[in-house]
């Protein structure tokens, strides 16, 4: 990709990251990019040190595994803002930083003197960004929202699920993060500006926006039908006037290992037709399927199929998948151009032979525990530029002495009385 350069993008801009679970994704993409950024928590640590899984399964706050993720490539201090020392620490440490992020309540900030309006006047050009469940205005904007009352209310657990079942969550969180990423995007956007005019921004992040923007074509589909897209599981729901009722057609099958995503189909689109008649065939060349060696594919239509006729052409196939493997019928695929594709849980991620090649999984060295520990890397690959993170995630109060005495000049002993004051 061209000479490395290894000149982050964000490089010499200052974050301060005083969010909590809700936002610390976004302060995390932004040192992925280069940026300094300095994660503030209270004095005993933050809240999201609390939540698992941790290393060898002991629940520590220096063991998180959602922690050393999250706060990848940050500083930490801690700092306790509800004290008035601590808010004139903070206003010295905001005078020279380019962005603040935050996920208090609404109102919390400028209830304690550190709103937009007090951090403009430090610096005119600063940029706050911050990232609630529904944003700083409305009537919901004061309600507190777990994962799943967010996912919820976002609209995205209506769309997953069995058809006619009980609406379902995705098993890990997505509110949040999608949040996160938003903030990330807005903040950078926000700097540019700020660097071409010198003035500064208020970033509002709703959470709940952020993943309606994620519903993909489903408000469409309501904005034009006044349809509600329902999730269908693990088959293809085609509605049908009667007799003939709705068609159901697998997508995911099961395979000796696990599971791939197949589209079976045919009729007027070529590459469907091909990819269905390629796929029997590799079936009858074990031996399998062969009562659908001759099926027309290209009479298939999904509007007059029964789903009896439909049933026996799932049947075999659904034994055949059942004997391979998802290498062998991913090998396979790629040869006879199926459109077929294996569904990958975790460990064939980690062993992919793709993500090796793009160098994606960086080992991060935890010293203090004896290990380094594999974590996802950047996934955007840049010109000049070749990730690597700068450190992992900070200790509770690690970087105090470097920021509070280094940079802000503060003594040995103001620190020891700032600490046992409980105010660092």
């Amino acid at each position: 990709m061209g000479e490395t350069m290894n000149v982050p993008l964000l490089e010499g801009y200052r974050v301060l990251d005083l969010t909590d679970e809700k936002g610390l994704l976004c302060g995390k993409v932004l040192g992925d990019l280069g940026a300094d950024v300095v994660k503030v928590e209270k004095p005993r640590g933050d809240q999201a040190r609390d939540i698992g899984p941790f290393i060898d399964d002991t629940p520590d706050p220096e063991k998180s595994l959602f922690w050393f993720f999250t706060n990848l490539n940050k500083r930490g201090i801690t700092l306790n803002l509800e004290s008035y020392e601590g808010r004139e620490i903070f206003r010295k440490l905001a005078s020279g930083a380019h962005i603040v992020l935050e996920s208090f309540e609404p109102g919390y900030l400028e209830g304690i003197g550190l709103g937009y309006a007090e951090l403009e006047r430090i610096h005119p050009a600063i940029i706050l960004t911050s990232i609630t469940p529904f944003g700083q205005k409305g009537p919901y904007a004061h309600f507190k929202a777990t994962d799943i009352v967010g996912s919820s209310l976002g609209g995205m657990v209506r769309i997953y699920g069995d058809l006619n079942e009980t609406p379902c969550r995705i098993g890990l969180p997505q509110f949040f993060f999608l949040g996160s990423l938003h903030g990330a995007a807005g903040s950078i956007l926000a700097l540019y500006r700020s660097q071409m005019t010198g003035k500064g921004q208020w970033v509002d992040v709703s959470c709940q926006e952020a993943m309606a923007k994620s519903l993909m074509d489903v408000p469409q589909w309501w904005d034009l039908n006044r349809v509600n897209i329902k999730g269908t599981g693990s088959h293809i729901i085609s509605k049908r006037p009667e007799p003939l009722g709705e068609l159901r057609v697998p997508r995911i099958w099961a395979c000796k290992d696990g599971h791939v995503v197949f589209m079976f189909a045919g009729g007027a689109a070529p590459g469907m037709v091909a990819s269905s008649k390629a796929l029997v065939e590799l079936a009858n060349e074990n031996g399998m399927a062969l009562e659908i060696k001759d099926y027309d594919w290209a009479k298939w239509d999904a509007s007059s199929v029964s789903q009896k006729e439909a049933d026996k052409l799932v049947k075999p196939i659904a034994q055949f998948l059942k004997t391979k493997t998802k290498a062998e019928l991913l090998e396979e695929a790629l040869r006879r151009s199926i459109l077929m594709a294996p569904i990958q849980h975790i460990g064939d991620l980690v062993q992919s032979e793709q993500l090796k090649a793009r160098e994606f999984w960086v080992e991060v060295d935890h010293p203090e525990l004896g290990r380094t520990i594999p974590c996802p890397g950047f996934p955007i690959k840049m010109t000049g530029l070749t990730y690597r993170p700068k450190r992992r995630a900070p200790r509770i109060g690690e970087h105090n002495g470097e920021i509070y005495g280094g940079e802000l000049g503060l003594s040995g002993a103001e620190l020891v009385l700032l600490k046992t004051q409980g105010i660092i």
